[in-house]
C-alpha cells in the first residue's frame, strides 16, 4: 500500500524536509485587506514580518477551502492508496474539520486525518514520524498508533511579548491579555483540550524562558531520548542562543531551530518564542 502524507503549511517544515520525505502540503493564507497571501507560496515569512510593520490593522488568517483540500486528495489519488493528513489544532482552525469534510467526498484514495491538537513544529514533528513510518512500508493504523504514542509525551510551550494579537484574534479569552497587559507579564501559554491557554504568569522574559526549559529539564534529566524544537517569531538569534543553551545542559536531546510563519505569526506577534519536544 503506498500511504502520501499530507499537512498544512503551520507545521512549517523546511522546504528541504518536504522534499526529503515527500511531504504535501495545502496552504492557508493571511489577509491583508482585500489581498490574500498563501503562507510560502505568495509571501515568504520576512515579508510578512515586514508587512506587519507597515500596516495599520492586523491581517486576518484564512483556511484552506474544502475545494482546495478534494483536489489535492484527487492529485494524489492518482499514486497513493492513502493518505495521512496531519492538521493544526481543531480548537484554533477550522482546517482539520475542512480535511474531514472533504476526506468523505473524494473517491479513490482512503483519506486519514489527524488532529495534532497543537501547531507550528510540534504538528511537524508528528508530520515527520509519519513520513518515516510511510517510507519504511508502514500501514495507515500503524501511522495512527504511533501519533497516538506520541500525542502522549508530547508537550509545547511559548511566551509572547504581548497579549494584544491573541486576544483581538480571539485566540485568548479577553479578560486574560487586559490583566496580563496591565500587569506587563511575559505568560507561558500551552494548548489544553486543543485551545492556547495561560499556563503561568510570569514576570520577564527570561525567567519565562527558564521555566520553560526547566519543564524541558524535568523530562530530559529522566534519561529520555527527547526531539526538541526551538521555535522563534522573526528572532532567529534569540532561538539560536537559546539552542546553545539547551544544547550544553542536555547532551542526550536531538535539538533543532524552526519558526512561526505568517498564519500563527498573526496571533502570536513578533518576538514570540517557543520550545516543544517529544519523546523518540
Amino acid at each position: 500500500m503506498e500511504v502520501a502524507i499530507m499537512t498544512d503549511s503551520t507545521a512549517y517544515l523546511s522546504e528541504e524536509l518536504k522534499n526529503q520525505h515527500n511531504i504535501h502540503v495545502v496552504p492557508l493564507s493571511v489577509v491583508f485587506g482585500d489581498t490574500a497571501y498563501r503562507e510560502a507560496i505568495d509571501i515568504t515569512t520576512e515579508e510578512f514580518y515586514q508587512k506587519v510593520k507597515e500596516s495599520e490593522s492586523l491581517p486576518k488568517t484564512s483556511q484552506p477551502s474544502i475545494g482546495d483540500i478534494t483536489e489535492k486528495f484527487e492529485e494524489l489519488a492518482n499514486d497513493y492508496d492513502a493518505v495521512i493528513s496531519v492538521h493544526l489544532s481543531s480548537g484554533i482552525s477550522g482546517t482539520y474539520q475542512a480535511v474531514v469534510s472533504a476526506g468523505e467526498m473524494v473517491e479513490g484514495i482512503d483519506v486519514y486525518p489527524f488532529d495534532s491538537e497543537l501547531s507550528a513544529m510540534a504538528q511537524g514533528f508528528y508530520v515527520l514520524e509519519a513520513a518515516d513510518m510511510a517510507e519504511s512500508g508502514k500501514t495507515p493504523e500503524e501511522i495512527l498508533n504511533r501519533l497516538d504514542e506520541v500525542k502522549q509525551t508530547i508537550r509545547a510551550y511559548f511566551m509572547v511579548d504581548d497579549l494584544s494579537n491573541l486576544q483581538r484574534g480571539g485566540r485568548l479569552n479577553g479578560a486574560q491579555a487586559i490583566i496580563g497587559s496591565l500587569l506587563q507579564v511575559k505568560p507561558v501559554l500551552h494548548f489544553v483540550d486543543k485551545k492556547i491557554v495561560p499556563f503561568e504568569k510570569i514576570r520577564t522574559r527570561k525567567k519565562a524562558i527558564n521555566r520553560i526549559v526547566g519543564m524541558l529539564g524535568d523530562d530530559a534529566k529522566q534519561g529520555k531520548n527527547l526531539k526538541v524544537a526551538i521555535i522563534h517569531a522573526n528572532n532567529e538569534d534569540s532561538a539560536i542562543e537559546l539552542k546553545k543553551e539547551i544544547d550544553s545542559m542536555y547532551p542526550n536531546i536531538d535539538s533543532i531551530i524552526s519558526y512561526f510563519g505568517p498564519v500563527i505569526g498573526t496571533h502570536l506577534g513578533e518576538g514570540a518564542i517557543g520550545v516543544c519536544w517529544y519523546k523518540q
